[in-house]
Order: C-alpha cells, then structure tokens, then sequence
C-alpha cells in the first residue's frame, strides 16, 4: 500500500519522502504541544478555581448539612428529655390530686357519717323524749284510773263511802306506793 502511494506521489511529480509512521512529524508536536498548553491553561485559570468552588461549596454544603443535622438532633433529644421530665411531673401531680380527692372524699364521707350520726342521736333522743312524755301521760292516767278503781274498791270493801278527796288522795298514794314497793322487790 505505501507502494502504491509512492508510484501516486511520484507520477504527481512531487518529492516523495520516505517518513516512519512510528515517528510523529516534527510540526504536528509542536501544534499539539502549543494546543495542549493552551487547553491547560484555559483549564487552571477558569475550569479548576469554578470546579474547586463548586466541590468547597458542595463540601461546606454536606459538613454544614451534618452539622445542622447534629444539632437538631442534639435538640430534638433536649426536647425529648424535657418532654419526659414534665411527663414525669405531669404522672407525680396526678397522683398528688388524686391521693387529695380521695383524702377529700375520705373526709367529705367522715363528715356525711358524723352528720347521719348526729341527726340519727337527735332522731333517738327525740323519739325516747317522747316515749317518756308518753309514758308519763300514760303513768298519770292509769294512776288516776287506778286510783278511782283503788277508792271503788276500797269503798266496797270498806263499806263506806270514801268520797272525802283528802282521804281519797291519801288512800290512792298509799296503795300506788305499795304497788311500787311490791314491784321493786
């Protein structure tokens, strides 16, 4: 093939030159080289200081982000420690007003009992008042009807009249005494 483009080259009339395609061409490095510098230094100057920019952003960015993170969470466990200390508080206050209204309730029960005591000793002493008033009305009555039976008996028994009310009290207070000392013994 390289023969054929010599016989080209040379029907052409121009000066073929042997070259060593391993070997590049003397101009081409010096082009390439002149590009290459160029490339970098358009790179270094404004592609490098945006990229390094761009990653110490991206980096402050990420640190900060962590950072933040950390504190939240820093504050997020100081909330949740105060949540359960006022929990805590909240429980004790809790049992506190329920330990007091129960004690209420113990004394407001003490005060209902004392109360239903009272009324019931006034009830008892009450009605013994007016057993008593009727017992003594009772005691007044049959004295006057023993004592009107005690003088008819007398009288029959007697035979005479005791109708003289002197004699008649006495007689009554002598047999109702003797009724009394006969039940007491």
């Amino acid at each position: 093939m390289i023969d054929l483009y010599l016989a080209a080259a040379t029907e052409e009339g121009a000066e073929v030159v042997k070259h060593n395609p391993i070997i590049p061409v003397w101009q081409e490095i010096v082009v390439g080289s002149v590009a290459f510098a160029v490339l970098c230094f358009v790179l270094m100057k404004f592609v490098f200081p945006m990229m390094e920019k761009t990653f110490q952003a991206r980096v402050d960015a990420i640190e900060g982000g962590i950072k933040r993170a950390e504190a939240a969470q820093a504050e997020a466990n100081e909330l949740l420690e105060q949540y359960k200390a006022q929990l805590a508080e909240a429980r004790t206050e809790a049992a506190r007003i329920r330990d007091e209204a129960r004690a209420d309730a113990e004394g407001i029960r003490q005060d209902v009992l004392a109360k239903a005591r009272e009324e019931s000793d006034r009830i008892i002493a009450a009605g013994n008042e007016q057993l008593n008033a009727q017992r003594e009305a009772i005691v007044r009555e049959l004295r006057s009807e023993v004592g009107t039976l005690a003088v008819d008996l007398a009288s029959k028994i007697v035979g005479e009249a005791l109708a003289d009310e002197a004699r008649t009290r006495g007689t009554v207070e002598r047999f109702i005494a003797d009724l009394d000392t006969a039940g007491q013994r």
